[in-house]
């Protein structure tokens, strides 16, 4: 359309944009993927209605999301905040900006991913940018997780329940139940880990028809590395074969990868690994293609473990030396601490004192930058599977010593625990 019929017509084009979107949109619920993103990528290059360029910008991330592009999602968010801007609405600017924090917390950026989160916090929108913070205090909550600083991270998820409580967005619920689940495993209560994703199951049988199955898919497999933890492995397996089977109906290459990570991982717990090492090398493969860094750490350390029972000791401290180089780019901390553990390990075996002693003294300084110790009784938190409960100010104990204590209060801030949470 030329300027000249741009000017005569401004509602045809907006119209024209509207019908285009939608039609890729019913083309990506049916799985045409590629034939919708054909579509929404010419809207892109004709239409001259920022509104419309700013929802098929939208579109176009949360494909390219799905997919596993991930650095394709972060170049059509950088684009929406431009056209957000010349907007001059706080609403576009931050449903703009919350995408930012998706592309870079998908990329392991995660300091950029709490920064981006905080601003759009700050902005001063309308109801439309309210009801979106929710799903930023849920992205600000899994790059503390991804950081491993567990309080913030659980602070974040506890507001992002009370969002999707008070807006009765169960979508929001299901999503941070499964985070819930995943720093859950990370600290080692195996009953919480399992507990989280089975309410987000519950989630999608009760609401979820009109949903895409990917909550569906994104319930079992957190479900999957519970019940692992748990060392229920036939159920494991069955949870994660059920999600595998979803994502790849969908073409949902990120979930692909965790679930040949998780499978990797019941089959090194069954001792198995001549079946482990191929899934481990197909899922560090996917993401390696998507740039998921955490995930990549995760699959050095399976294969650590994997020599390790073959006690293949350099190739074990080869496959650590990997997860350390991750994890001290992205500063995940928790994925350190299991480096020096297991390092220590192999240096005791061989008798090496100078390394056991390096590995220790680190090992030590990661657990107390963590904070991965009980607020009570002084004791570690996270070394074994443990009941644990986190008060409302979201500072984490042993039940046990909550149980015994017999202060109303927050031991560590003082605040009033009479208020339950959520977490």
């Amino acid at each position: 359309m030329n300027i000249f019929m741009r000017h005569l017509a401004p509602e045809m084009g907006q119209d024209q944009t509207k019908q285009q979107i939608e039609k890729g949109l019913k083309l990506y619920q049916s799985n045409q993927t590629d034939k919708a993103l054909h579509v929404w990528t010419k809207v892109l290059e004709k239409t001259s209605d920022p509104g419309g360029k700013f929802r098929v910008l939208g579109c176009l991330i949360t494909a390219h999301s799905e997919m596993g592009k991930y650095k394709d999602m972060l170049k059509y968010a950088l684009e929406q905040i431009d056209t957000a801007r010349e907007m001059e609405d706080p609403d576009y600017l931050t449903e703009g900006y919350l995408n930012l924090a998706r592309s870079n917390e998908k990329l392991c950026d995660f300091q950029k991913t709490v920064s981006y989160c905080k601003t759009c916090l700050n902005m001063q929108g309308t109801t439309v940018s309210l009801q979106l913070n929710g799903q930023v205090c849920l992205s600000m909550g899994n790059a503390f997780l991804g950081l491993s600083v567990f309080q913030k991270a659980l602070e974040s998820y506890e507001k992002a329940l009370r969002y999707a409580h008070n807006n009765d967005d169960k979508m929001l619920e299901c999503r941070v139940c499964c985070s819930l689940g995943n720093i859950y495993v990370q600290l080692k209560d195996f009953e919480k880990a399992l507990f989280f994703p089975c309410k987000a199951a519950e989630l999608v049988n009760d609401y979820g028809k009109g949903w895409s199955l990917k909550y569906r898919a994104m319930s079992q497999y957190h479900m999957s590395v519970a019940y692992r933890k748990l060392e229920r492995l036939p159920d494991a397996m069955e949870c994660c074969e059920e999600s595998m089977k979803i994502a790849l109906q969908h073409g949902d290459r990120p979930l692909q990868a965790l679930c040949l990570l998780n499978f990797a991982d019941i089959h090194r717990c069954r001792h198995d690994v001549d079946k482990a090492f191929p899934r481990y090398e197909s899922a560090l493969g996917i993401m390696t293609e998507i740039g998921n860094r955490l995930g990549q750490a995760h699959v050095h350390l399976g294969v650590a473990k994997c020599w390790l029972l073959q006690k293949e000791f350099d190739k074990a401290l080869d496959s650590l030396q990997r997860a350390q180089e991750l994890a001290d780019g992205m500063g995940n901390k928790l994925c350190t601490l299991k480096v020096h553990c297991l390092s220590e390990g192999i240096y005791r075996s061989r008798g090496q004192l100078n390394e056991v002693r390096e590995q220790v003294v680190k090992f030590l300084q990661c657990v107390e930058e963590l904070e991965l110790y009980c607020g009570m009784c002084g004791e570690s938190i996270g070394d074994r599977d443990q009941k644990l409960q986190a008060l409302p100010c979201s500072h984490i104990f042993h039940l046990k010593c909550l149980q015994t204590n017999g202060t109303k209060g927050c031991p560590k801030c003082f605040k009033s625990s009479m208020k339950p949470g959520f977490v």
